[in-house]
């Protein structure tokens, strides 16, 4: 089930994602520092394949929908802070 989002809600959501996965992943990063636009992978976060697993993992637990690893989206969901909210607001049951 996928709904309509509106940027206003991705806007306010993507500061808690990013707060989530620094948490999850132990990062020492503030969340004001994150690019919202920027990469997840490599350059940007500098987060890799097995950081994506644990962050799925959190996401799931946290907003009670199950991602899955074989996704034909994942690089589109996973591109910044703000297409991986956009993907929770979309699907998030809680």
């Amino acid at each position: 089930m996928t709904q309509s989002v509106s940027p206003e809600t991705v806007d306010a959501l993507w500061p808690e994602v990013v707060a989530l996965i620094i948490e999850a992943l132990n990062m020492e990063v503030a969340p004001g520092e994150v690019d919202p636009d920027g990469p997840l992978y490599g350059d940007g976060m500098g987060l890799d394949s097995i950081d994506m697993l644990e962050i799925s993992l959190v996401i799931s637990k946290r907003y009670g929908f199950q991602m899955r690893s074989d996704n034909e989206d994942n690089d589109k969901i996973f591109a910044s802070p703000r297409a991986l909210a956009a993907h929770i607001a979309s699907q998030r049951t809680q």
